[in-house]
């Protein structure tokens, strides 16, 4: 009898360690995941899902073989209306390669990221109702050195800036001109700024010049549709801190904005809410 029983033991031993070694692929929060494709190398068709419940976080895919779903499920009550309007931004890591992210609702699929573009790090944004990211590899003869590998973050569809990258709260408020702006047609377009005034910043985006400088100086991401014009114009500048990265909305001339927020004083509207796009 006992000797009957070692091969199904042996059996199960088996099938639990293979277990083991496919969990000690992964590891997973709530936030980020960070996965193997070996973890289901001998089944390449297998569709994995993968649930993340944060408002940012990451993921990577060491040696992607098969398809992930990533879906995205904040922990927000659904009486709220928090993400009924939301977007995800994406943004890819310039190493980032060896599959295409799709956007995957009722079984149709719209590509998102090409894998070619990835290297590019630009942000891609969508809709949280247009459905999950479906990641799916590449076949490759040799996957030892792809990763997939990004970042996202949820926004809500409020405030200036929204035509690009919505935010609520600004990171950071001054005033100040723009010393450049990158050639190109890539959405947004990266401006160096030198700020005169800086009322408020909860990160360092701005640094100080020196006793020598001009005031504060960074490196901003500003929608192409702003029409941004390097020169002697003082511009109202307010923003907030994405993917480490400063993000503004469109900004009015300085003295323009003084102007309708002393208007606004005399006729006693509340001067916080002045439309200044």
């Amino acid at each position: 009898m006992f000797a009957m029983l070692r091969p199904l033991a042996a059996h199960w031993i088996t099938a639990v360690l293979l277990l083991y070694r496919a969990e000690a692929q992964y590891s997973s929060d709530q936030c980020s995941w960070r996965g193997s494709g070996l973890s289901h190398e001998s089944h390449r068709r297998d569709v994995e899902q993968v649930y993340l419940r944060c408002s940012q976080g990451s993921l990577e895919w060491l040696y992607p073989t098969g398809a992930i779903i990533v879906n995205l499920r904040p922990n927000t009550e659904p009486s709220s209306g928090r993400t009924a309007g939301s977007h995800v931004c994406v943004k890819p890591q310039p190493y980032s390669q060896g599959s295409h992210v799709y956007l995957e609702h009722e079984g149709d699929l719209r590509m998102l990221l090409a894998e070619e573009d990835q290297v590019l790090g630009a942000v891609h944004c969508f809709r949280l109702a247009e459905g999950a990211l479906f990641v799916e590899a590449i076949p490759q003869t040799d996957i030892s050195r792809r990763i997939t590998a990004f970042q996202y973050e949820l926004v809500p569809v409020q405030g200036p800036g929204a035509h690009m990258y919505p935010y609520l709260h600004p990171d950071s408020a001054g005033s100040g001109v723009f010393r450049g702006v990158a050639s190109g047609t890539n959405e947004p377009s990266l401006a160096v700024v030198t700020l005169s005034r800086l009322f408020h910043q909860k990160s360092g985006a701005f640094a100080w010049g020196g006793a020598r400088g001009r005031g504060w100086s960074g490196r901003v991401n500003v929608p192409r549709h702003c029409s941004v014009h390097p020169g002697q114009d003082e511009y109202l500048l307010t923003g907030s801190i994405h993917f480490t990265e400063a993000w503004l909305g469109c900004a009015p001339r300085y003295k323009d904005f003084l102007k309708l927020y002393t208007k606004a004083l005399k006729a006693g509207t509340n001067p916080c809410q002045i439309d200044t796009n």
